[in-house]
């Protein structure tokens, strides 16, 4: 096998999920990881820094990729539909990189670690909208609630695109979840 294999690392994220899902996450090592796919525990390091980040690689990119959308949606009225506006692209974007399997969400809803990874990364992109929002003329009165409400609806929208199996564009999911979450609200 070729040192540097282009399908390494989504061999290694089906090996981990199947691992995970056998065993529990915390019963799993790297180095099994790396023997289901075929590689050596060393190799594995060359893609994920640790057995979680098999899990969350790329996360470190939707921030900064949410808040340049934010800076470059056009107005639709309030924050929360400007964000919401930006969001449907980032989303659709992100639908395409990631597998809509519900076994990583319930891997991560098993592991009190990887609960707490996904809080954090649910956090980053809650202040990248509202850093955004500040930065096109929100008061931060409004920014703050705004991007927490977005990044709620975002959140939501994720599950029902995992429920689904993506039958639909990410967009979809996300004015369903936008609407049931106005709608809670009256």
């Amino acid at each position: 096998m070729a040192r540097w294999d282009p399908g390494t690392a989504d061999r290694l994220r089906k090996a981990a999920l199947e691992l995970y899902a056998e065993h529990g996450y915390d019963a799993v090592t790297v180095t099994q990881i790396a023997e289901r796919a075929g590689i050596t525990r060393r190799s594995y390091f060359r893609y994920f820094a640790d057995k979680r980040e098999v899990l969350f690689a790329g996360a470190e990119q939707l921030p900064p990729a949410v808040a340049e959308a934010v800076l470059a949606a056009e107005d639709a009225g309030t924050p929360l539909r400007t964000a919401l506006a930006a969001l449907a692209d980032v989303g659709t974007q992100v639908t395409r990189l990631v597998d809509p399997s519900p076994e990583r969400r319930a891997v991560i809803a098993s592991s009190a670690e990887l609960r707490e990874r996904e809080r954090s990364k649910g956090a980053a992109i809650t202040a990248a909208i509202r850093d955004a929002l500040e930065r096109r003329g929100t008061p931060p009165e409004l920014a703050k609630p705004a991007a927490q409400a977005a990044a709620i609806i975002l959140g939501d929208a994720f599950d029902r695109w995992i429920d689904a199996a993506g039958a639909d564009d990410f967009p979809a999911y996300l004015d369903a979840a936008a609407s049931a979450f106005l709608e809670a609200c009256r």
